[in-house]
């Protein structure tokens, strides 16, 4: 199940990057992918279309949420766990 989602996770974040999949990393920043806030608010709502999840609407500032979407490794863990609290994968 982990690496399904991861490899789902990816291959969104790397769309909307215009990047391939095996060139995102578990460190990799959204900035460093070249993903503004626009961009990152996109991610998010592909994120939940995808794993039919709901990402609190303030992932992008850490500080403030409970989900991290500070790096890669952070938006898989965090959606890992959305999922496993929807209790689907």
């Amino acid at each position: 199940m982990t690496q399904d989602v991861k490899t789902r996770i990816r291959a969104i974040i790397a769309e909307q990057a215009m990047l391939e999949p095996d060139q995102i990393t578990d460190d990799a920043t959204p900035e460093a992918l070249g993903i503004d806030s626009l961009g990152l608010v996109e991610t998010i709502f592909a994120l939940e279309e995808e794993f039919d999840i709901t990402i609190p609407f303030n992932a992008n500032e850490p500080e403030k949420s409970e989900v991290d979407f500070s790096d890669m490794g952070a938006i898989v863990a965090a959606v890992e766990k959305l999922v496993a609290e929807k209790g689907q994968a």
